[in-house]
């Protein structure tokens, strides 16, 4: 005697097992038997809502909190990017460690650009002598005097 309304097959492409006692992910709501309910095993691709785990920086070693329901790999990207205290990723945002010399000015700049006047560093709009109000060295102007 079959009960052809009784249970439910597993979702799980490969098993479709007739399951007398289905269990419904509580994550991505499909029905699978006992072999695949847990995540790794039906390889679920909303398990970052549900399995809480606290990911850790691949470079610093520091765990990053994580809010409910984000994608614990986009956090850690932006992690590396801003907070990261690892070599690799200080140095990648050390671009722009260039400031300028004039007073006031914030600007940086990717080179060095030195006043061949007086020796300091200047952002592009203040390069020129007279835009910084250069105060030259006592060293003669040019190289051949």
């Amino acid at each position: 005697m079959e009960f052809p309304s009784l249970g439910e097959h597993c979702s799980e492409n490969s098993c479709k097992q007739l399951d007398f006692l289905p269990m419904r992910c509580d994550a991505c709501e499909e029905i699978f038997c006992k072999d695949h309910i847990t995540y790794a095993n039906h390889k679920c691709m909303s398990s970052y809502k549900k399995d809480i785990q606290v990911p850790v920086c691949p470079l610093c070693n520091t765990p990053i909190p994580i809010k409910r329901g984000e994608m614990p790999d986009i956090k850690v990207g932006e992690h590396i990017d801003r907070d990261c205290q690892s070599d690799p990723a200080q140095n990648k945002r050390k671009i722009f460690t260039n400031k300028c010399s004039k007073g006031g000015c914030k600007q940086k700049e990717m080179i060095r650009v030195t006043c061949d006047q007086c020796h300091m560093n200047y952002c592009l709009k203040h390069r020129h002598p007279l835009d910084h109000d250069c105060k030259p060295e006592d060293k003669p102007v040019s190289k051949s005097g």
